[in-house]
């Protein structure tokens, strides 16, 4: 019985190192890796040996013939992907070409120990903390301005993903390590560069991308980061009023479906996950009835991913309005994408009515972005293109989930336009490194941190061997090398 990635899998590739017949793709040296939903099993290739399912930090691999419910779905999903592959490369139906060894750090017998600082306790943050404690003999400094470690998967995860959240186990296994400072609710100040022999900024991307539409800072508009924030007990964000009956939300992306995944589900159903009390306390009383989804682009190219898709869809209150001829076509007659939604109700919403009575449920609306959002004092409604006019969507709360962006970091350069710090391979200047989102951009998953912050700390040490790091000690430059 050949093995399964499910949902919560969170690409770092772990699986892939200890696959014994490489099976397991797209891999960290291929084209697809960063760009797929997740990772697959090949199913014709698998062995059953489990070692990939004992590897993953997320609980995401299951054997395929145990899968139950909407979770057999991902049995056709990982092989769906090998369909028309020559992954098999000729060399039989149980094993894949393997690529050959790369060595890519050399460092001299006699380095000595650096002294490196690494501001945010996120994914990249901790990748980054890994790298230089299980592959260099290297004194880390781990700081977090927030009170909990973390990051993303602490305040950005879902709380009905914890298996996604299991993550910070892994992580939290370095926090202990002998080589580690943790210091926790604490701002990196100016001075860090002058008490470290190098500093990795791992600090995210947390500022939302403003739309430039009137109405955008009205009452009653809040972006995504404040909702995910306030379910996930963020000490930052403040409680969110859900005395709307209609919600929407401005974007179709993956936080986008979280947020109308949360704010529609039964209270009961999130009790025993990690959700804020609060936050759960206001789900309970929540007037909330309906989260449209306002998509710019068609179901052909939605911004979602299919295993978030069909967790949303999974619990049957999902609607496609079918508001434009174009979206029936694309979902009967395309494959791909469009396809994931056969079988979703369509209707016509009519926007000048109430949300209807009875269960909750979240409407996909595609082909549509906002315009302007309407109201004096406070949000009342949005209005929306459409392919037969432009129509005025009646809420009094919208969320904007159109992305984020980096926020500047005192000391470091900054490019306004990307929303990051200028770098090359993650550094900054010899001394000076960034990873993550704030290095890349907000874009790929928590396992795309992994190889970024490879990418930076092999910047940092090549730096260091070749003498290239500031004197920021006495005998800095002639200890690095040995020869103090």
């Amino acid at each position: 019985m050949a093995f399964a990635i499910t949902q919560t899998c969170c690409a770092d590739a772990s699986c892939v190192s200890v696959c014994p017949v490489n099976c397991i793709h797209p891999t960290p040296d291929e084209p697809d890796f960063g760009h797929t939903d997740l990772l697959y099993v090949d199913p014709d290739a698998c062995i059953d040996c489990g070692a990939c399912a004992d590897a993953c930090p997320v609980d995401a691999i299951f054997p395929a013939g145990a899968l139950t419910g909407p979770m057999r779905a991902y049995e056709d999903i990982n092989a769906e992907y090998y369909a028309g592959r020559d992954v098999l490369a000729s060399v039989g139906p149980n094993f894949h070409q393997w690529a050959p060894p790369s060595f890519t750090r050399v460092l001299p017998s006699d380095f000595a120990p650096l002294d490196v600082a690494v501001v945010g306790s996120g994914p990249a943050g901790m990748y980054a903390v890994e790298d230089l404690l299980l592959h260099t003999n290297a004194r880390v400094t781990l700081i977090d301005r927030l009170p909990v470690a973390g990051g993303l998967i602490r305040y950005g995860v879902a709380p009905d993903h914890p298996a996604t959240k299991k993550i910070a186990e892994t992580f939290a296994r370095f926090h202990d390590h002998p080589r580690l400072r943790l210091r926790l609710g604490v701002a990196a100040g100016p001075g860090l560069a002058d008490r470290h022999d190098a500093v990795i900024h791992a600090v995210g991307a947390t500022e939302a991308r403003r739309l430039g539409l009137p109405g955008e800072d009205l009452p009653g508009s809040l972006p995504a980061a404040t909702v995910v924030g306030w379910y996930n007990g963020h000490p930052d964000v403040a409680a969110v009023d859900l005395s709307a009956e209609r919600v929407v939300v401005v974007g179709a992306g993956n936080v986008a479906l979280d947020i109308a995944r949360i704010l529609t589900a039964d209270p009961d159903s999130l009790a025993g996950t990690p959700i804020a009390p609060g936050a759960l306390a206001r789900l309970r009383s929540s007037k909330v009835r309906e989260v449209v989804l306002l998509a710019r682009r068609g179901p052909e190219t939605a911004a979602y991913t299919r295993p978030e898709l069909l967790a949303l869809a999974a619990r049957g209150d999902l609607v496609v309005d079918a508001h434009d001829p174009r979206i029936a076509s694309a979902i009967d007659w395309t494959g791909e994408k469009a396809a994931w939604l056969r079988g979703v109700p369509r209707e016509r919403v009519d926007w000048s009515a109430p949300p209807p009575d009875g269960r909750r449920r979240v409407v996909l609306r595609f082909h549509s972005a906002p315009i302007a959002f309407r109201g004096d004092t406070e949000v009342r409604g949005v209005a929306a293109s459409g392919p037969a006019g432009d129509v005025e969507i009646a809420a009094s709360r919208v969320v904007r989930a159109a992305g984020f962006r980096g926020a500047p970091v005192p000391g470091l350069p900054f490019d306004e336009d990307t929303g990051t710090v200028p770098n090359v391979a993650g550094r900054v200047a010899p001394g000076t490194y960034v990873a993550g989102w704030i290095k890349r951009g907000p874009t790929g998953g928590i396992g795309a941190n992994k190889t970024c912050a490879r990418e930076t700390v092999g910047a940092l040490l090549e730096d260091a061997v070749a003498g290239r790091l500031p004197l920021r000690r006495k005998g800095l430059t002639s200890k690095l090398l040995g020869r103090a």
